[in-house]
């Protein structure tokens, strides 16, 4: 027996957050809409692309966190990050400068929580 699957609806992962009011201001700034259920979780969007904060914080999962963001331009959304100043703004920000993979270009930034984001942009 096979499985249907769901041509419509949403998959969003729940993004851990070690000081949640924090991780917010960062998300907003970076420009993400947020939309709060309560004060302890939210929506933060960018286009299609959604998911949860949530006010939760295990060291070990959040440091092995990684989210991916595909992007039409790396180099343009790095050096747009690297403007906002975020690494005199936020504690434990850290960059990674973009670069080529097999499969296209990515850069990296480390969130306040420790979560690893990817942006990145495939070769078709």
């Amino acid at each position: 027996m096979k499985a249907t699957i769901i041509k419509t609806g949403i998959i969003r992962a729940f993004v851990p957050a070690k000081e949640f009011d924090i991780e917010r201001s960062f998300y907003r700034e970076i420009g993400f809409e947020e939309r709060t259920y309560d004060d302890s979780l939210s929506v933060f969007s960018q286009g299609e692309f959604s998911f949860y904060l949530q006010n939760y914080y295990v060291k070990d999962w959040a440091d092995n966190f990684m989210m991916f963001l595909e992007v039409d331009d790396v180099d343009q959304w790095f050096y747009f990050l690297k403007g906002l100043d975020l690494e005199n703004k936020y504690a434990g920000i850290r960059f990674a400068e973009p670069v080529d993979e097999p499969w296209g270009r990515v850069c990296r930034l480390v969130t306040p929580t420790g979560v690893l984001w990817h942006f990145g942009k495939f070769i078709n």
